[in-house]
């Protein structure tokens, strides 16, 4: 919307500014974060009445989690951080639409999640089958999207890998319909798949903030590069047109992050809810697939990975060796508690683990 004031500079010249695409994702970030901490306490007040299920102190440590004593759902305060900022910078394409039906498709399914628990008073939400068959719809949407799209068919079913100057799919001679089909699956699996391990890192006071963050920082620098040719060609990535509004609205997500991460942090005043996690992992995995690195997702994301696997592991472990058990406790963070550490310690120390993924993410772009 904004970026339209680009057109009076020949009223004034720094209008001209509007139109960059630097500027704007800077911009959003900005806004996204000023709207974020003023709005806040009103969200933060309506918000009161909805109280996470309780938890076991035992096993969460010393900053458990207490379902009567801090609300949930504060993904909404990302949202209504986010959303305005990237509605105001970021110009409308189709590839922006796509990650905002990701987004909001998956915030509504962990909105329905959430809402259950709360009148509920327990920890039964949506039924795990339930929960993925509408991940699985919403990204199909989001999929959909992109075929109505004009042009550029053939370059949404390309993935690409980092290290290799060309990309895995789909191979040469292949028909078109049934390399966007397998593309649209494989474009579906990693939208899911990013949208639960971010609710699986979602486990201790700004943990999944933090990594939020990083991710969506190292994914707005990469659809920065890929939407402008000469970029692209310069590091032998995919170039997409249009990639770069990806980036503001990655920087609206990372400003959006800030402010949850100022009333997370702990001891939290808010939880984030599967309305977040969800919504947030589905965006992520559905920017990088529309940036052609559904991998470099999977390294600058190590943390998300880690956590998802650390899951994964455990129940096949439990389930070949008869009841033992690979960690102490899963998801990976409550393993480092068990073992003594102070919750603080472990959600820094993760972080740190983010940034760290984030920069060799960035680093692969120059493996080629």
């Amino acid at each position: 919307m904004l970026h339209q004031l680009s057109q009076l500079e020949h009223l004034w010249g720094p209008f001209r500014l509007f139109d960059y695409l630097s500027v704007r994702m800077i911009l959003a970030g900005v806004t996204a974060l000023v709207l974020g901490l003023l709005l806040s306490p009103l969200v933060l007040r309506r918000l009161q009445a909805l109280r996470q299920p309780e938890r076991d102190a035992r096993l969460m440590g010393d900053l458990a989690k207490q379902g009567g004593k801090v609300p949930t759902m504060g993904g909404l305060l990302i949202a209504v951080a986010m959303l305005p900022s990237a509605l105001l910078w970021a110009k409308p394409t189709w590839l922006a639409v796509s990650a905002l039906v990701a987004l909001l498709g998956m915030g509504a399914i962990g909105l329905a999640d959430d809402w259950l628990k709360v009148r509920r008073g327990n920890a039964d939400g949506l039924s795990a089958r339930a929960k993925l068959a509408w991940q699985f719809a919403v990204a199909g949407l989001a999929f959909a999207v992109l075929l109505v799209a004009p042009g550029h068919r053939e370059l949404f079913a390309q993935v690409w890998v980092p290290g290799l100057a060309q990309p895995v799919w789909p191979p040469a001679g292949l028909a078109a319909p049934l390399a966007l089909l397998v593309a649209g699956g494989f474009f579906a699996l990693v939208s899911v798949g990013a949208s639960n391990a971010v609710n699986l890192t979602d486990g201790l006071d700004g943990l999944a903030a933090g990594c939020i963050l990083a991710v969506a920082l190292v994914l707005g620098v990469v659809a920065y590069l890929v939407g402008d040719v000469r970029h692209a060609e310069y590091l032998r990535l995919a170039h997409v047109p249009g990639a770069g509004e990806l980036g503001v609205l990655c920087c609206a997500l990372a400003g959006g992050a800030l402010v949850f991460l100022w009333h997370n942090a702990a001891p939290a005043e808010v939880y984030m809810g599967d309305v977040g996690a969800l919504g947030i992992g589905g965006f992520l995995g559905v920017v990088a697939c529309l940036i052609h690195q559904p991998f470099l997702l999977a390294v600058a994301g190590g943390v998300f990975v880690l956590e998802a696997l650390s899951v994964i592991l455990q129940v096949a472990w439990f389930r070949r060796t008869g009841g033992r058990r690979l960690f102490l406790m899963t998801p990976i963070h409550h393993h480092f508690q068990r073992l003594g550490w102070p919750s603080t310690k472990v959600v820094v120390r993760f972080w740190i683990l983010s940034f760290l993924f984030g920069l060799l993410g960035l680093l692969t772009l120059k493996l080629r």
